[in-house]
């Protein structure tokens, strides 16, 4: 379908260019495996792991597959050097970085034979990737979930800007969750698509069920991009969304919005299931997300309509 030659396929070892984000409280074992068995590319999201609670995520992801998997860590994050101690120690292979320079550690990782990625949401990072080394860069739209750029660029904008600048294969994420949207971003230019929503909503994700369940019920409009003072993050409109659009009605300082955002808050929403106070981070494309599938049955018809989608328009 995608053919041998697609670059993202060549360079991961994986059978189809799709890429499952490594989202924080939900990117466990389970759902990296399952993405992985599925012909995609899972992702541990070692944002939310204690270094060694990593260490066995991937020795459990390990013997549960026998295809290709990486690791996703935001550079920006605590414990960073024994972080990458233990992905080399294990023997991971892929590694997806964000949130900080990819300077400071892709040349640590490719001189160990570790190939790199790194999520960009300008072009202005995604020419500092490349400077950097890395095999491969992730243009992240402003659709997407989780932290953002602040520059808010549009996938539909950002992946042919950044496909003019570099040569590297590139993935496309933010705002894709279906078979329709895998071939609009292979149109703009991309080699693959990186998805983080799509596979919230799925039994192996390490998400609470609450949070899956609401997720399936956002519709247009009921995510938005906030706390650009100190990560933007796209959260969808709870109790505590009100809370903070209260506070920014006063001008507050940064010193404010941290204090009410507090500590693991986004533990509290999307692992533990407080659907009232807890940061429920996702993505524009949870207003298309309908149903908790398996893994196996979001890869399928994500490809089906993909083929489908391809067909009629090679019929005009």
């Amino acid at each position: 379908m995608f053919g041998p030659n697609n670059r993202i396929c060549r360079l991961f070892g994986i059978r189809y260019p799709i890429v499952q984000g490594g989202m924080i409280w939900v990117s466990g074992w389970r759902l990296a495996a399952a993405v992985s068995n599925a012909g995609g590319l899972g992702l541990i999201g070692a944002g939310s792991m204690y270094p060694e609670v990593l260490r066995e995520h991937i020795r459990k992801a390990k013997g549960a597959t026998d295809k290709p998997f990486g690791v996703n860590v935001p550079l920006l994050y605590p414990d960073i050097e024994e972080i990458m101690q233990i992905i080399v120690d294990e023997g991971v292979r892929i590694v997806f970085t964000s949130a900080g320079n990819p300077k400071i550690w892709t040349p640590f990782l490719k001189e160990r034979g570790i190939r790199v990625a790194h999520v960009v949401s300008s072009v202005r990072f995604a020419r500092k990737a490349a400077a950097a080394g890395v095999d491969a860069v992730v243009a992240e739209g402003f659709e997407a979930g989780g932290h953002n750029g602040r520059e808010e660029t549009t996938t539909m904008v950002l992946v042919p800007a950044v496909r003019r600048e570099i040569d590297l294969p590139l993935l496309a994420a933010g705002g894709i969750g279906t078979g329709r949207q895998v071939l609009a971003a292979l149109a703009l230019g991309a080699d693959g698509v990186q998805m983080g929503s799509r596979f919230v909503a799925t039994g192996e994700s390490s998400a609470h069920r609450l949070f899956k369940q609401v997720v399936t019920e956002v519709k247009d409009g009921d995510t938005d991009l906030t706390l650009k003072e100190i990560t933007p993050v796209r959260l969808i409109k709870n109790k505590f969304y009100e809370r903070l659009q209260e506070l920014y009605r006063q001008c507050p300082t940064e010193e404010q919005l941290r204090a009410l955002l507090g500590r693991g808050r986004a533990k509290r929403g999307m692992f533990e299931g407080d659907l009232d106070e807890g940061e429920l981070e996702i993505g524009q494309v949870a207003a298309l997300i309908d149903e908790v599938l398996p893994v196996e049955e979001v890869m399928r018809r994500i490809l089906e309509e993909y083929a489908e989608v391809r067909q009629s328009l090679c019929r005009c």
